[in-house]
């Protein structure tokens, strides 16, 4: 499993799987308040994203692939990507 539990910190790391959405989904909901911390993640499927997204927690790391850098990291931070283009409005 690429996800662990240390404390108050949700360890996301290597390529977090469908199977990493169960246990990360129950740690979230018995604490809002830990911090998960995505700097050793890889890769992100889209359950663990999709969990993140609705409980919003505390994110900490980008990971080291430049997707999930570039554009997965700052959506959970609620940033809007650098550089992408879009304009609101």
């Amino acid at each position: 499993m690429s996800v662990r539990l240390d404390g108050d910190v949700i360890w996301l790391e290597g390529q977090c799987r469908v199977e990493d959405a169960e246990p990360l989904l129950a740690w979230l909901q018995a604490n809002r308040n830990r911090i998960v911390d995505l700097t050793n993640a890889e890769h992100l499927h889209g359950a663990v994203f999709q969990i993140l997204m609705a409980l919003k927690p505390a994110i900490r790391g980008e990971g080291t692939n430049a997707f999930l850098k570039d554009w997965l990291a700052p959506i959970l931070m609620a940033t809007k990507p650098p550089n992408s283009g879009l304009r609101g409005g």
